[in-house]
């Protein structure tokens, strides 16, 4: 939001940003960078300046951080300095006001005059080229860490839904492998509702789109009758950031497998949704109006494909705990630390298996997010959009973020 009262270069106010903790021998800095991409510009800082950005709120004053400096180190901050990091942050796009504002209109405006969302990922995360990325696809299925090659013990089954990794295909495509396996075994519709995970935030929790995503193996497009159905009973307000697909990597990671599984055997169509609300939605009165909204959401979207008179089947892209000094911990995670990790994310996910949305809400809040579940959303999501007597945790697996040991895990889930 706009700071239209106080000036933000006296009173700046941050934008949603994530870090990285960097290591320079001794000394410790940190990365910034715009996990929306309005700006791709990143920013390393010292370790001591990032405690100031607690209170880049629009509240605080230059000069108020500049004593807030002072207690904390005991030693003066020159104003020019602070000045200068301000400069800098705004300069960058990485905070509040009225640059951000209009770079975010361009911005809108420019993805909504293009004709397909491109292919952002392609020759960074998984092959660019249509041949060798059919390639690298089957490698994942065939790799010694891919699923069994005899025949699911679903095969020929209705599939409701799956989920599937948002980490890099690249390293965590043999897991992705396990749940596409099930569904080019099952009997699936022609319509795909991806879900994905979003990594900035959303007004109203949910974003969708309904442009045409493009890959390196053609172009998946939208369902129009059931996009164009929502829109106009209820869904308008859920478009309305649906820029955060152009730079969000979560549904396009899912799009080269569902290709490959079932788009090269029949036509079919998807649905873009990004996700991003809090578990507290459910319980914390203060947000009600989000929760309401994500109910609304529900309601319009069953609605609508129940008027187009199509069956669906729902792609979940989400990851489960984030643990180590790049989310937030204060020290590195432990072999022993992540088994405990893998422990009760497994407990967790049996209230997933039992298709019990609420209580596996209930489990992250009682254990107060500490593993901080990226993926929530999206799998709260997934459920409440599905009639499944079962879910089944295929494969369960971790990929390392820095050099911290920084740890991201994930699964393969079938829902029957």
């Amino acid at each position: 939001m706009t700071s239209s009262i106080k000036d933000p270069k006296n009173f700046p106010s941050l934008r949603n940003l994530q870090y990285s903790p960097l290591k320079e021998g001794e000394e410790q800095y940190i990365l910034l960078w715009d996990p929306s991409r309005l700006s791709s510009e990143k920013l390393v800082i010292p370790l001591n300046f990032f405690f100031l950005f607690q209170f880049f709120d629009g509240d605080h004053s230059i000069e108020q951080l500049g004593a807030e400096y002072l207690k904390k180190y005991g030693e003066f901050l020159m104003p020019d300095k602070l000045s200068q990091l301000v400069s800098d942050l705004d300069d960058k796009l990485f905070l509040e006001g009225e640059r951000c504002d209009q770079a975010q209109e361009a911005a809108t405006a420019a993805y909504r005059n293009t004709p397909v969302r491109k292919a952002m990922f392609a020759g960074k995360s998984y092959e660019d080229e249509a041949d060798t990325l059919r390639e690298q696809l089957g490698g994942f299925f065939d790799s010694k860490e891919g699923p069994e090659k005899k025949p699911s013990d679903n095969q020929g089954k209705k599939i409701k839904a799956i989920l599937a990794p948002n980490y890099e295909p690249k390293e965590a495509g043999a897991i992705y492998a396990w749940a596409y396996k099930e569904l080019k075994e099952a009997q699936t519709p022609d319509v795909f509702i991806i879900v994905g995970t979003c990594h900035s935030e959303l007004e109203h929790g949910i974003a969708v789109t309904d442009k045409d995503f493009e890959t390196p193996l053609g172009v998946l497009p939208v369902n129009k009758p059931i996009l164009e159905h929502f829109r106009a009973n209820g869904g308008a307000q859920f478009f309305e950031q649906d820029i955060r697909h152009e730079q969000e990597h979560s549904v396009e990671f899912q799009l080269p497998f569902l290709q490959h599984t079932i788009g090269s055997q029949r036509p079919i169509t998807i649905i873009p949704v990004l996700c991003s609300f809090p578990v507290e939605t459910l319980a914390d009165a203060e947000l009600k109006p989000l929760f309401e909204q994500i109910d609304a959401f529900l309601v319009a979207l069953k609605a609508s494909i129940a008027a187009i008179g199509q069956e669906v089947c729902v792609i979940g892209s989400a990851s489960l705990a984030h643990i180590g000094l790049r989310y937030g911990d204060n020290k590195p995670p432990t072999d022993f630390s992540f088994h405990r990790c893998m422990q009760t994310d497994l407990e967790m996910l049996k209230k997933v298996e039992e298709m019990k949305p609420e209580e596996f809400a209930q489990f992250i809040l009682e254990e107060g997010d500490k593993r901080h579940i990226l993926g929530f959303s999206t799998l709260f999501l997934l459920m409440k959009l599905i009639e499944a007597e079962k879910a089944e945790v295929l494969r369960y697996d971790r990929g390392i973020t820095d050099q911290f040991n920084s740890t991201v895990t994930y699964a393969s889930i079938a829902f029957f």
